[in-house]
């Protein structure tokens, strides 16, 4: 396992800073640390003002297979325990996820996301807190919380909608079913699709061909694109872990998808 302080690596290319979730071998899936050190790493990029662009990726064979269920424990999820209490092995789980949400939700610097491989749960509505997202072939995104017995998170109950329309925002979450790589960017889920060996070279020219316009001018055109969202985003959050909260009552911990 990576130690905690590697688990999202920071690698700057002039003003372009790509970050890496850093679990390979669990498929990047997360955990409290990795919540933690993402939204650290996101803040800091946000201070600096060498950074003009980052990049979201993932390590090995995934961008991101959700949180890491069976390191965790059976209770763990981003909303499954009640706020104000903690739950064996999900000790700090929520609070943590919280502040990556947040850390998002507040991102002044264009974030895109290249996504190669499986990205479910947090690895895919990630992806709705993203400004751009690109999809290599063989991609597949997953919104699971059905076939779990949770409630959507991060505010994708609000976001997906917004990105996909209500109907087909509604069929992805009563589903639970994987969205391939083209039908992602036919839903307006992702920007494009690249062949899986031309994925870094794809993102890497259009964070450079974004890096060079005026920060200011960029983080306007952001801040002008998201207003009142913030807001929106920390409502539909409250609403989620409230529903996480009822469904565990109701049906129990979840399980693995």
């Amino acid at each position: 396992m990576a130690p905690a302080d590697q688990l999202v690596l920071v690698d700057d290319d002039a003003t372009v800073r790509t970050l890496t979730l850093n679990r390979p071998s669990r498929l990047n899936a997360f955990t409290a640390d990795s919540y933690r050190l993402l939204a650290e790493r996101l803040h800091d990029a946000d201070r600096d003002t060498a950074v003009h662009v980052v990049v979201l990726r993932g390590a090995g064979r995934a961008f991101c297979s959700g949180v890491d269920v069976e390191l965790l424990g059976a209770d763990a999820g981003a909303g499954v325990r009640t706020r104000g209490t903690q739950r064996r092995g999900s000790e700090g789980l929520l609070d943590a996820f919280e502040r990556l949400v947040d850390a998002l939700t507040a991102l002044t610097t264009p974030l895109i996301a290249a996504v190669h491989g499986p990205a479910v749960g947090i690895g895919a509505t990630i992806l709705l807190h993203c400004d751009v997202v690109l999809v290599a072939e063989g991609a597949r995104l997953r919104f699971p919380f059905t076939s779990v017995r949770t409630a959507p998170e991060a505010g994708s109950s609000w976001l997906l909608p917004a990105v996909v329309g209500p109907q087909r925002a509604a069929e992805l979450l009563y589903t639970s079913r994987w969205v391939e790589a083209h039908e992602a960017v036919a839903l307006g889920l992702a920007l494009r699709c690249c062949p899986a060996d031309r994925l870094e070279e794809e993102v890497k020219g259009l964070a450079v061909t974004v890096a060079a316009q005026p920060p200011a001018a960029v983080a306007a055109a952001k801040k002008l694109l998201r207003a009142d969202r913030a807001d929106a985003v920390k409502a539909a959050v409250g609403r989620e872990l409230d529903e996480a909260r009822h469904l565990r009552q109701v049906l129990g911990p979840i399980w693995g998808a």
